[in-house]
């Protein structure tokens, strides 16, 4: 077939995207500087947003990373931020880049000893509705403590596994050769209602998985980074900031856990699917088989993984370096004691990260537009001119609705920043501060499960490389975590408007919590990743 060069360029412009994507990206790219030069620079900076997100809700289409990245790439050259604004963004977000390369790697090396584990717990809970507790609350365990992109990262790296055994025994491939579990073509019609079931089984897994994150993540100051900031500013310790969040995050992790449940009994909003029997008998006797086959050598690296994973629970909880450097001490510990050591093999374990590690940098590279051109301004300075209750309830609301478009953590620290500074002035009173600090730390934390760009974890299962095998899109996502999204957001609200200020006075009166007249820190805070 003869193709001029121009056809053969649209061709290759974003791949096999469809013709109307395409379109739309060219479309973007040429009004944006036309809206940005003559119409109004906010306003061409929130289309630059949307049309981000838009990039996102189509990563099944076509990977973020280069629709996402013409955009910045514009948006840098006719002035929407500068490079060295998206390097200051990057800079300031090296620990959660340095966990994405290596914290992720380091899990892929402890695969064994991942599938090992949760195949018991898989095959051993007959129950969906108690299994899906037990992802949840384990989730929100681990995430109350360690990173909640390590903790997904985790259950990605078992579901991979998961699908994998079970598609390539349904294929019947040559078991010496290689198998591709990513394309149906070889499974029978017969098994293929199956397969749907097991997507569908492991979506609902991964997404309570998900949302377990965010409910255990916003109970603690080391569960997500804003936590820090604001604990830092506020001059809160680790149980006072427990107590302080108690009495949002108790009604909040109560009422998922009862949502989670409701969801799975009812079978609504694309849960409820249960493990395929046949799915299981695979599972039970590739489980078999692998312990058949399991020799002392294989014992030796289960064990030696699982000393491995004892020390990423303590070094992660008892922060003893930036999480990225304890991940690369798991690849050097994990390959240096089981055998690999040749690049050849270790490049593997890098595959899954790096794509996202660029996606990140482009997300930041939108979240220096937002700066650079004042987007959120409007809203916070209309948010601070409330006062009392209603200001508490709406700082809550407002945060809620921006993490849902953006990086919580730049939301959280942005409103921690300009309370900071009314307190300085004398605005507002330290007990006021006070329960401002943990309304934007409750709002970061839980409206924005709402969309993937709102929670990092969610935005990592999204372009992970399991999200086109489960057929978990954009808008999946969004649907799964509706209720979730209803319900914590008013749980919240509710906590937000009744509970926090007669308990914390309670606490108060008590001695549970320190004098309010601690005096917080002058300087800046950083603003640092997920």
């Amino acid at each position: 077939m003869n193709m001029s060069l121009g056809n053969a360029l649209i061709k290759n412009f974003l791949g096999k995207a469809p013709d109307w994507y395409k379109v739309t990206i060219i479309a973007f790219l040429i009004i944006n500087p036309i809206v940005f030069f003559w119409i109004d620079p906010f306003i061409a900076g929130w289309m630059l947003v949307v049309e981000f997100i838009f990039t996102l809700a189509m990563a099944l289409k076509c990977y973020p990373l280069q629709p996402g990245g013409l955009l910045a790439i514009e948006a840098i050259a006719i002035g929407m931020t500068s490079a060295e604004q998206v390097k200051h963004e990057l800079a300031n977000n090296l620990e959660v880049l340095l966990l994405l390369v290596f914290m992720v790697a380091g899990i892929y090396f402890m695969k064994q000893l991942l599938l090992f584990v949760f195949t018991k717990i898989l095959l051993g809970v007959r129950s969906k509705i108690l299994l899906s507790i037990a992802f949840c609350v384990t989730a929100a365990f681990l995430s109350a403590f360690l990173d909640a992109l390590t903790v997904i990262a985790v259950i990605i790296s078992v579901a991979i596994g998961f699908y994998a055994i079970y598609h390539k025994v349904v294929s019947s491939p040559d078991s010496t050769a290689f198998h591709d579990h990513t394309t149906d073509a070889h499974i029978p019609e017969i098994t293929r209602n199956d397969l749907e079931d097991y997507r569908a089984f492991l979506r609902s897994l991964l997404m309570h998985a998900g949302v377990g994150t965010a409910l255990g993540g916003v109970m603690t100051m080391v569960g997500e980074p804003q936590n820090l900031i604001i604990a830092d500013q506020a001059g809160w310790g680790f149980g006072e900031f427990i107590l302080r969040m108690a009495p949002i995050t108790l009604p909040v992790f109560f009422c998922g856990l009862l949502t989670c449940i409701f969801v799975e009994k009812f079978k609504l909003f694309g849960y409820g699917a249960k493990l395929p029997e046949n799915v299981r008998k695979i599972l039970i006797e590739y489980e078999h088989e692998q312990q058949k086959k399991r020799t002392k050598q294989d014992v030796a690296k289960l064990y030696v993984q699982a000393l491995i994973a004892v020390w990423l629970i303590i070094g992660l909880a008892g922060h003893f370096a930036a999480v990225g450097l304890i991940g690369l001490s798991v690849i050097i510990l994990a390959t240096a004691f089981t055998g690999i050591t040749e690049e050849h093999a270790m490049g593997k374990a890098f595959e899954e990260a790096l794509p996202f590690t660029a996606l990140l940098a482009v997300f930041f590279a939108i979240v220096a537009v937002i700066i650079d051109q004042h987007l959120f301004k409007p809203i916070i300075e209309t948010v601070l001119e409330l006062e009392g209750g209603q200001q508490i309830t709406m700082f809550y609301l407002a945060n809620g609705i921006l993490s849902m478009v953006s990086d919580n953590v730049f939301v959280g620290t942005v409103y921690i920043n300009e309370v900071k500074a009314a307190l300085l002035d004398g605005t507002i009173t330290r007990d006021q501060f006070d329960l401002l600090a943990v309304a934007i730390n409750t709002g970061t934390n839980l409206p924005s499960v709402a969309t993937p760009n709102g929670q990092a974890a969610f935005l990592f299962l999204l372009t992970s490389a399991l999200a086109p095998l489960i057929r978990l899109s954009y808008g999946k996502m969004v649907l799964m975590a509706l209720p979730y999204t209803i319900i914590l957001t008013l749980v919240g609200y509710f906590g937000i408007h009744f509970l926090l200020e007669p308990m914390t006075a309670y606490f108060h009166s008590v001695g549970w919590l320190t004098s309010s007249t601690i005096e917080i820190a002058t300087q800046g805070s950083p603003i640092i990743g997920h």
